[in-house]
């Protein structure tokens, strides 16, 4: 059972304490397997701890609270150690917890903070030189208080390994999901996605926040029903061109509303879905990597290996061993492949090539540059440079 520990202090916004309570606290519905041992830590706990509402309500003195189980030391022996935010941007916490969470990290536990948390590592000295996400309101105030931190409010979260940082509110919720994911696997981190009520996944690229400021009213007002028809499509080597067409728009104007829905392009949108397909094939099922390669859209093996690892850190195979060694079962494939699929794609297909000119493709079909995007990919390199 993986120990993790969610640092809490006096005055901090309870909201982002309640989403790793809520998501790492008791294994959703029907899930079997292990889960985790959370523990939730405060200088001179146990003890209760007053919060508040949030980083900008001022609320009745007593009206939110937790009720820390541990003290800092339990620090010690935590796999992960989650700070969900601060009480002051302006002001550093306790020599000891910093001096806790740098003795945590050196020992090998991942340290993660959400929202403002981030300023917390920061004043620890965790994230100088690392590229960290937080929540774009505290973005200029993290920038000038730590100048060796690279500060980057564009995305939802940032995931070195060792060290992740996320944005504000519902990144939290985002990073979270993606900790059980890479911990447990896709289906355990979409049974907590489904409990909850939310998307299972979002990268952690996506911009923070889009250009609708007011959801549609309806899902067939928005791209739902083409991300549903590509989604039960991505066997096949579709195009940005050809989600125009379903979307009835020209390939511009589908641009611009992917930007303003998901924050993404729609290679990147496209080449998320993959991946994920492929991480879940290759969790719950024998097939061979070529297989994968096919059923996922990415073509072939060598495709594969290149989209996966830049986009996971992990070669295909290395994330199957992981996570069969973690007890994750392999089902046989019929029980989630779609008899239709066709078994083989030509050789240099990839699934994210976009036919009609609105993106670069190199020679060999595995390096794309999308539509506008400011860069260079080199003749045969396996990448992509979104927009």
């Amino acid at each position: 059972m993986r120990v993790l520990a969610v640092v809490v202090m006096d005055d901090m916004p309870v909201f982002e304490v309640a989403i790793p309570c809520q998501m790492f606290g008791t294994p959703p519905l029907g899930h079997e397997g292990p889960w985790y041992d959370m523990r939730i830590c405060a200088e001179g706990g146990p003890r209760h701890v007053p919060m508040r509402g949030s980083s900008g309500h001022h609320d009745l003195p007593g009206m939110f609270g937790v009720h820390a189980t541990h003290g800092l030391d339990a620090l010690r022996d935590a796999d992960t150690v989650i700070v969900p935010a601060t009480a002051d941007v302006n002001r550093d916490p306790s020599d000891a917890l910093l001096t806790a969470l740098r003795d945590a990290h050196e020992r090998g536990a991942r340290i993660v903070s959400l929202c403002s948390g981030g300023f917390v590592l920061a004043a620890a000295g965790l994230l100088d030189g690392r590229a960290s996400a937080v929540h774009w309101k505290h973005a200029e105030t993290l920038a000038r208080r730590f100048p060796r931190v690279p500060v980057d409010p564009s995305v939802l979260y940032h995931d070195h390994g060792d060290l992740l940082t996320g944005a504000g509110n519902t990144a939290g919720i985002d990073l979270c999901l993606h900790l059980i994911r890479h911990d447990l696997g896709s289906e355990a981190a979409t049974a907590v996605a489904r409990h909850m009520v939310v998307p299972p996944h979002r990268s952690g690229g996506q911009a923070q926040y889009v250009d609708v400021p007011i959801p549609r009213a309806h899902r067939d007002d928005g791209l739902g029903p083409v991300l549903d028809w590509a989604v039960e499509r991505l066997h096949d080597p579709l195009t940005v061109a050809d989600l125009a067409a379903r979307a009835g728009l020209t390939v511009r104007t589908l641009h611009r509303r992917f930007h303003a829905e998901l924050g993404a392009t729609p290679l990147r949108w496209l080449l998320t879905q993959r991946v994920l397909r492929a991480r879940e094939l290759l969790e719950r099922t024998d097939l061979p990597i070529d297989a994968v390669a096919v059923r996922c859209g990415l073509g072939s093996a060598p495709n594969l290996r290149a989209h996966f690892s830049r986009e996971m850190g992990v070669s295909p195979s290395e994330y199957r061993r992981a996570h069969r060694a973690r007890g994750t079962a392999g089902a046989s494939a019929p029980e989630i492949l779609d008899a239709d699929v066709p078994g083989t794609l030509d050789s240099d297909a990839t699934g994210l090539v976009d036919s009609d000119a609105t993106g670069l493709v190199d020679a060999d079909a595995t390096g794309i540059l999308d539509a506008g995007a400011a860069g260079v990919v080199q003749a045969g390199a396996a990448g992509i440079v979104a927009a």
